[in-house]
């Protein structure tokens, strides 16, 4: 879905066919997006797990924090370094690594007797998500046809969606049937441990990526594998059209971090993917999908409702990101972004309304409430959260791209973790409604900023992105919002 259109060498590639080399490569896709679903489980499992582990260890409000968010600034560590490490080492072999990690992890946080111990296997599981968020895309990318390549990427969105999902559903379970037992958050956190094993075990039948091989001088290696998931004819041209891609990349010169902030548009570009990854994170999406069930209670359901009741979030993120595959390449980028963020301010301004203005004796209140924060979850999901990652893809020139996609990638993930560990306090100090106005705020602002700065790329190849962002073309507006 990057509105990638072949050109040159691509263009002239045989056809895609049926075969068993097609249900390989789904084969492959599958087990490699199991990174993807961990990633949501270990994101979305705190939702459920917060209350009861609260109880159980003594948490403050700014324990609560510390905990949420101490996965997430590991996992700006984790997505920081693992594209070296793969590079270094390999797709396959990082991913079989991060599927270990994402074990121990789980078992240390379902084990720990204490917060210390507790953040510890937090940071063991935020090194893993961040790995997995950088890697599994990329050896997605590497192994799809060009064809497809924008679906396949999706498929590990997806997958990231119906992890928090599983992770929702499951607490709402084991909450409802065992919600007396003290340990029951250890259960919770503990089953992120079988998909771990899966990963682990799907992933020493999988290939390596071809074009890493290839990158190493490993010509036969890298045909064999390309052969399992194309038909032969295509497999050999697709080889040599690595190949030559490759040779182009050697050859271009990749300017420095200095000379990136000088030049005028490149500055301007990587301004741009900042906000774009920045203020994704503000639309506060993860204070639901973190403390969704906390929310819920404070909006007037019992503990056990606002379980089973916060799986409707999950659902709605699940739909939401099938709606977004189908808009990728019907609707511009400009104009869902820009709806997106005016339907989450409106949103936002809602829920703090009803909440300051629904009286807390009402019946309706809490449904109500639910009503609102459901439509905002899938606002967000259908109009924002897919669009950020293929407009991130897509607005750096190849020079630039390794560098001005890590920076707004690392960007995103610091937000994150500020967000992740502010709510709660927040929430704590002043209260559903004025957190809620406050994120209305911000994201009224990111309407403007949007509107000032986001480019369309919709139905335009990489090559002619590229050309336009290197003349400023690409933030001329023509009618495309």
């Amino acid at each position: 879905m990057s509105g990638y259109q072949p050109t040159g060498y691509e263009a002239s590639l045989p056809p895609l066919t049926e075969g068993p080399h097609k249900k390989h490569l789904g084969r492959v896709a599958l087990v490699a997006t199991f990174g993807g679903l961990l990633f949501g489980y270990d994101t979305g499992v705190i939702n459920g797990a917060i209350t009861p582990m609260t109880k159980e260890l003594g948490l403050e409000a700014s324990g609560i924090g510390l905990v949420t968010s101490s996965l997430l600034l590991a996992a700006a560590i984790g997505a920081l370094v693992s594209g070296k490490i793969s590079d270094a080492i390999g797709r396959r072999k990082i991913i079989l690594a991060l599927a270990v990690l994402f074990f121990i992890g789980a078992v240390a946080c379902s084990l720990a007797p204490n917060l210390v111990l507790l953040l510890i296997g937090r940071v063991l599981l935020g090194l893993a998500v961040g790995g997995a968020s950088t890697v599994v895309p990329v050896f997605l990318a590497e192994l799809a046809p060009f064809e497809v390549r924008g679906s396949f990427s999706g498929r590990n969105e997806m997958m990231i969606v119906v992890g928090q999902l599983a992770a929702f559903v499951i607490n709402a379970i084991l909450g409802t049937t065992l919600g007396h037992h003290d340990h029951v958050w250890r259960y919770m956190l503990a089953i992120c441990a079988l998909p771990a094993i899966f990963l682990f075990v799907g992933m020493l039948r999988m290939p390596e990526s071809p074009r890493w091989l290839l990158d190493r001088g490993q010509h036969n290696q890298a045909l064999a594998v390309l052969k399992t998931v194309r038909s032969e004819d295509r497999a050999v041209a697709e080889l040599n059209s690595i190949e030559r891609a490759l040779h182009d990349e050697k050859h271009q010169e990749t300017p420095s971090v200095g000379e990136i902030l000088k030049t005028g548009w490149m500055r301007h570009i990587v301004l741009t993917g900042v906000a774009i990854a920045v203020f994704q994170q503000l639309t506060g999406i993860n204070s639901i999908m973190f403390y969704g069930t906390i929310v819920l209670e404070d909006a007037g359901f019992s503990t056990n409702a606002a379980l089973i009741a916060n799986t409707a979030n999950g659902v709605i993120a699940v739909i939401g990101a099938f709606i977004a595959l189908w808009m990728m390449e019907r609707i511009n980028r400009r104009t869902t972004m820009i709806t997106g963020y005016a339907l989450v301010t409106l949103l936002h301004l809602l829920i703090g309304l009803g909440a300051l203005l629904i009286p807390d004796h009402l019946a309706a209140r809490p449904w109500i409430l639910l009503i609102l924060i459901v439509a905002f979850v899938g606002s967000m999901q259908t109009f924002l959260n897919v669009a950020t990652w293929v407009l991130l893809s897509e607005i750096f020139p190849q020079k630039i791209r390794a560098f001005g996609m890590g920076f707004s990638v690392l960007c995103l993930w610091l937000t994150n973790a500020l967000v992740a560990y502010v709510f709660p306090i927040a929430l704590n100090a002043v209260g559903l409604n004025t957190t809620f106005f406050a994120f209305a705020i911000i994201n009224a602002v990111a309407v403007f900023v949007m509107f000032k700065m986001i480019p369309e790329t919709r139905g335009k190849s990489l090559e002619e992105v590229e050309a336009e962002v290197a003349t400023g073309a690409i933030h001329t507006v023509h009618g495309s919002r």
